[in-house]
This record gives structure tokens, sequence and C-alpha cells, in this order.
């Protein structure tokens, strides 16, 4: 695993042991350890670890003193069986800090417009070394887990770290060089060496999705030749003579209608016949008499 650690920084001792855990395994991926984050850089984060299928955040805790037995992460302080643990940094709760520090990393790459994805966190315990605490792994909530790894027994945290994010490879070699931009990762990772530890060049095909193949192209549509007659045959020679004597009838009917309607109308205005013609003479008017009285006919 390629290990990129601040210039500068001041370790722990349990962060110098987790840094030679990561360094011991085999498996792809970039762990960025005392990363910076927030308005001018003021949330300082323990780790920050990217693999081909996710992104985590870790929050590293040691003990003060050498503590064996049962880890229960139910009471508040968490206790070594009936010990209270002793912590580094026991004025904080571990999982408050780890879910500022998880916030505060998907914010930073959000801001950023790149995608984190599911961004998820671990507490991790680191007692001193010929001590044994169980149990090496516990939920206490998804994507928040505490483990308990040290370099004698670190199983538990490489396998967390190879399978935390269940899925596909979507962290190929680009986008974990643009996600270590934007979070400041000193010395930045280079893309070689990140193809060197294993990540891909591109995202992978997910199993089951088909690339769809280029459609080839469309081969040009023939032109159609302009249509040129062809022998006429005798059905439609005939039927070419059949319209030409209809035509030519029904002309020689339209004139004949016309020519008739011409005459019989020349004919009815003509002048009226000179002849002789009997005329009753007018009654003469009538003339008034002076009559006597019973005078007869009068």
């Amino acid at each position: 695993m390629l290990v990129k650690v601040r210039a500068g920084a001041q370790l722990s001792a349990a962060e110098q042991e987790f840094v030679e855990c990561l360094r011991s395994y085999p498996s792809t991926g970039l762990a960025a350890v005392d990363v910076h984050v927030g308005v001018h850089g003021t949330r300082q984060i323990d780790a920050v670890v990217l693999t081909p299928r996710g992104l985590t955040v870790a929050e590293i805790r040691g003990f003060g003193k050498r503590q064996s037995g049962i880890l229960n992460l139910n009471t508040e302080p968490w206790r070594i069986s009936e010990a209270p643990a002793e912590l580094d940094d026991a004025e904080t709760s571990p999982t408050d800090r780890l879910e500022q520090c998880v916030y505060a990393v998907r914010t930073k790459l959000e801001r950023a417009l790149q995608d984190p994805g599911d961004v998820c966190g671990v507490v991790v315990l680191v007692p001193k070394r010929g001590v044994m605490v169980r149990p090496a792994r516990t939920a206490i909530r998804p994507g928040i887990d505490v483990l308990v790894a040290n370099v004698d027994d670190a199983t538990e945290l490489r396998i967390y770290l190879e399978g935390f994010a269940a899925g596909t490879r979507s962290w190929p070699a680009d986008r974990v060089i643009q996600a270590a931009q934007v979070l400041g990762v000193q010395p930045p990772p280079s893309r070689a060496e990140l193809l060197a530890d294993g990540f891909d060049e591109v995202r992978p095909t997910p199993l089951g999705e088909v690339t769809p193949s280029p459609k080839p192209p469309r081969p040009p549509r023939p032109q159609r030749p302009a249509h040129a007659p062809g022998p006429q045959t005798r059905r439609q020679q005939a039927g070419a003579w059949g319209a030409v004597v209809v035509a030519v009838v029904g002309m020689l009917v339209v004139f004949w209608v016309i020519a008739k309607v011409f005459v019989d109308g020349s004919g009815d205005s003509g002048p009226e016949p000179v002849g002789t013609s009997t005329v009753t003479p007018a009654p003469p008017p009538p003339t008034s008499r002076n009559c006597f009285p019973f005078q007869p006919s009068c």
C-alpha cells in the first residue's frame, strides 16, 4: 500500500504503528496521513485511505498503558473488561471526532464538484505490543466501525481496508489524484505510483454490464435513378386513344349545344309580320242634355 505522510507531521506512537501496518500490506491503496481540511486547513484528520473500492477516514487512538481483555463499547468511556479504556486524547469521544472528520472530507470533495461516494469511518485502536484486545472488529452503526490493530496482529484491519465498501472498483488512478489534490495530500501521489500500486488506469466495466459497442456508420442510401418511361403496351395505347376520342366527342357536343342555343335565340327576336287588323272605334263622349221634369228617356 502506498503511504503518504505530511512533511513535518508529529505522529504519535499509535500513528507510527498504524503507518507500519499499512506499509506492510500488499493490497492496493493510498493512505494519506495527517491530512488538513476545512477552512484554512483547521480540521486535522489522522488518515484518509483511498482504495479501488472506496474511501474511508481513520481516527487513530493508542493506549496509555497495557490493557488486555474484552472491549465494551456500550458504555462511556469505553471499557476493557472491567476497567475503563485509557485511550490517548481521552477528553474527546473517538466516534464524535470521527463523524466530524467524515463530514469534513465529504464536504470538501463535494464543494470541489468531486463525487466522494460512500465515505466510511473507522476508529483504529492500537494497543501496546504483546497484549490482546477482543473483539478485533465491532460495528457501531452502518459505515462506522472500531478495529483493534497492531503490527503483530492486524488481520482485521487488512480485511476492512480491502473490502470495506462493497461494490465495483470505482476509483481509478485519475480519480484518486483528483481527490488527493482537493484534500491537499502532501506529498501528492503521482499517476505512475498509483498504477504501480495496483490502481486501474480507467474504471473497469462492472460485472454483468455490457459496454455498448459503437454503431457502424450507416451506409449512404443509394439514390434512385430518374424514372425513364418504358415502351407503351397495346392496352396503354388503346386507353390513350379512347381518352382522346372521348375528349373530342365532348367538345363537339358542347359546340352543338352552344350553336343550338344561339340559333333559337336569334329566331325569337325577329320582326313581327305585317298584316291587317280591325280596330274597334271608341264610343262617343257623352253629351249633357237639359231634361224637363218627368220627361221620358232622360
